[in-house]
């Protein structure tokens, strides 16, 4: 999936003060103040949600080590600078957020304990937030933008001469090649050559981007570049579909007339949109997340390979239909 990112930001502070009626810190009960940066945001953008707490000065704030923000997932929390208001502390934290789901969602409350001196405690909570998440890709109409058609290419008898040359050229030593080796005795001793299955070259290839170390030197894009290849190439190979060339909509209708299962179809789609989202929308996930992509493609390799039923006899890797001749010839 082909995607065009279009950042939509539309600035709408919104701000909730919520007090606990437990019982006051020395006299004067802690207030909270939450402000979200915006309520509308592209799937994967990044938002942020500032809380504060007017506090006494001799109380502490103890906040959530890991609040539960599902459905958005908590990117980062940073502490904001300590602040003297009339005798009152002001203490607070930035919260960064992104979301991977489309819809109107919302941002759950969460508790936070201010504990005073003398032992005693109170609580107050922030107040859920609605959030709209659009996907990208989108202009400002809410309309799909269309293709553009490929560029035409100018063309002269002086570009194309001398292509045309090296064309005849290489066709007439391929030629010349051919009937100099057809012209020869052929070799009793001729190596047996094992035919690959894809899903072979899947799995070393898979192999290979896991043992390559991009994810600890920081190659995210790079990473997801080459698993997304890797399948797509299987692709090619197992099904005929030009998945290399193809978005990703037009790879999924392609193996939807292949007949295959609704299941694998979607696993598909979802593991691409996953490498789209990296590809084309900025996305930086953490390497565990990166992780379960390879672990993705391995799946849909697994529930896709050709079973023993379905490879022609001889082409079993490593069976004795093929063994047999290279032990005979002692190759």
């Amino acid at each position: 999936m082909k995607v065009t990112r279009w950042p939509v930001v539309r600035w709408l502070p919104l701000l909730s003060m919520a007090w606990s009626p437990a019982a006051p810190l020395l006299g004067q009960a802690p207030r909270l103040s939450a402000e979200l940066d915006t309520s509308l945001v592209t799937v994967g953008d990044r938002l942020e949600l500032m809380v504060r707490i007017e506090h006494d000065p001799a109380a502490t704030v103890v906040w959530p080590d890991a609040p539960d923000l599902g459905p958005f997932e908590l990117l980062a929390i940073e502490p904001l600078a300590v602040q003297r208001e009339g005798g009152r502390t002001v203490t607070g934290v930035r919260l960064s957020l992104a979301a991977f789901e489309l819809g109107d969602l919302e941002i759950p409350s969460f508790v936070v304990r201010v504990d005073a001196p003398d032992g005693s405690s109170a609580t107050v909570s922030t107040d859920p937030y609605g959030v709209t998440v659009q996907s990208v890709g989108l202009d400002e109409g809410g309309d799909i933008r269309a293709i553009r058609g490929p560029l035409g290419i100018p063309l002269s008898v002086i570009y194309v001469l001398p292509w045309l040359l090296l064309l005849v050229s290489l066709g007439a030593l391929g030629f010349w090649l051919w009937r100099r080796r057809g012209s020869q005795e052929p070799d009793a001793r001729r190596s047996v050559v094992i035919p690959r299955l894809p899903h072979e070259e899947a799995y070393e290839a898979l192999d290979r981007l896991a043992e390559s170390g991009l994810l600890e030197r920081g190659k995210i894009k790079k990473y997801h570049i080459i698993v997304s290849e890797i399948v797509r190439a299987y692709i090619d190979v197992r099904y005929g579909v030009w998945a290399l060339e193809m978005t990703t909509g037009e790879v999924v209708e392609g193996l939807a007339c292949m007949d295959l299962p609704v299941e694998t179809v979607r696993a598909f789609e979802s593991f691409a949109d996953r490498c789209d989202l990296v590809k084309f929308a900025k996305l930086s996930p953490v390497p565990e997340s990166c992780r379960e992509t390879l672990a993705a493609a391995r799946a849909f390799v697994d529930g896709t390979r050709p079973r023993m039923a379905e490879v022609p006899p001889g082409l079993e890797a490593g069976s004795p239909e093929l063994l047999e001749p290279a032990q005979a010839g002692g190759v």
